[in-house]
């Protein structure tokens, strides 16, 4: 049974490095339209290739002028699966039918794989096969747990609009413009990241008051209380940084109120201002700043604080209500 997958893969190789071949031949020995010549650096001739030959039916997805959802992409996705799935089937049954055993899953075949070589179920099961009292298996103690979910459906969503989004003045509008009205799915995307971020903060307040009011800041669950309160500020700031991004009236006028409320702190209010601003003004600078906040430095800190936060709540556990 080796030397079948061997070959199989063999095969599938090959296949890849011809058609990759093919494709490199190709783009070295296509036609040049006489007079297009540039030159590079270093004042030499630069030959410029043509533009590719573009497909119809992929091209009406680019522009957007398609009329239904039967898209070149969603194909792919269809037939692929579908290959997919085939495929599973036949390595499945061929697996069970040489062996002579039960089939095991996949994803427990790669996990005893994983573990083999580096042991970490030792290390996940303290945390992972702790048991659930009754007493916590009440709506108001997956306030957390639903925060974390909205927060992950915020960063799939936004690694989606991120794609299409240009944070610049003079295209940042009109790209929130496109993906609403041109990309497949943008503008349900969009929403979704917009009511997602609205509830991401109501969940975060509604556990940071369930907390308080059983009390569960008291010793020894100090830190546990200072990391998800730094955790509720980086929710606040994901959303006041994103407000702005859409650079229209009310996105630009709200964040002249937001950075002139952080400019009246008494003492270091002129720096927060300056900080927010990356200037006395809101101009381009406060839109890359605001953009480079929202979508890497915020991110990264709130990782790190929530797998603290998390690590501290597993090995204290829940407090137990008053």
């Amino acid at each position: 049974m080796k030397t079948v997958y061997r070959t199989i893969l063999f095969a599938l190789i090959s296949v890849v490095l011809v058609i990759f071949s093919s494709a490199v031949v190709h783009a070295y020995t296509a036609p040049v339209p006489a007079g297009v010549i540039r030159e590079d650096v270093l004042g030499q001739p630069l030959t410029v290739t043509p533009e590719p030959e573009k497909d119809t039916c992929i091209q009406c997805h680019v522009d957007g002028s398609f009329s239904n959802i039967w898209t070149p992409f969603v194909r792919w996705i269809v037939f692929g699966a579908a290959g997919v799935a085939l495929l599973f089937g036949v390595a499945r049954s061929a697996s069970v039918w040489s062996n002579q055993s039960h089939w095991v899953p996949i994803p427990k075949r790669i996990t005893a794989w994983i573990d083999e070589r580096y042991q970490l179920s030792e290390f996940l099961k303290p945390i992972l096969s702790k048991p659930v009292p009754d007493w916590q298996r009440r709506w108001w103690y997956c306030l957390g747990g639903l925060t974390v979910f909205l927060f992950l459906i915020q960063g799939a969503t936004g690694i989606m609009l991120t794609f299409y989004y240009k944070p610049t003045p003079a295209e940042a509008y009109a790209s929130i413009q496109f993906i609403e009205n041109e990309v497949l799915l943008g503008s349900a995307v969009r929403m979704i990241h917009h009511w997602s971020a609205n509830g991401m903060i109501v969940m975060a307040v509604a556990h940071m008051l369930r907390v308080f009011i059983l009390g569960a800041y008291k010793p020894p669950r100090e830190l546990n209380w200072v990391s998800g309160v730094t955790l509720g500020v980086m929710t606040l700031a994901f959303g006041f940084t994103g407000y702005l991004l859409p650079w229209d009236q009310r996105a630009y006028w709200a964040t002249t109120v937001g950075t002139e409320i952080a400019g009246s702190i008494p003492v270091i209010g002129q720096l927060a201002l300056v900080f927010l601003r990356a200037g006395w003004n809101i101009t381009s600078l406060t839109l890359s700043r605001f953009f480079s906040l929202h979508i890497l430095i915020l991110p990264l800190i709130t990782v790190g604080t929530m797998l603290m936060h998390f690590l501290m709540v597993r090995k204290q556990g829940i407090m137990k209500p008053l």
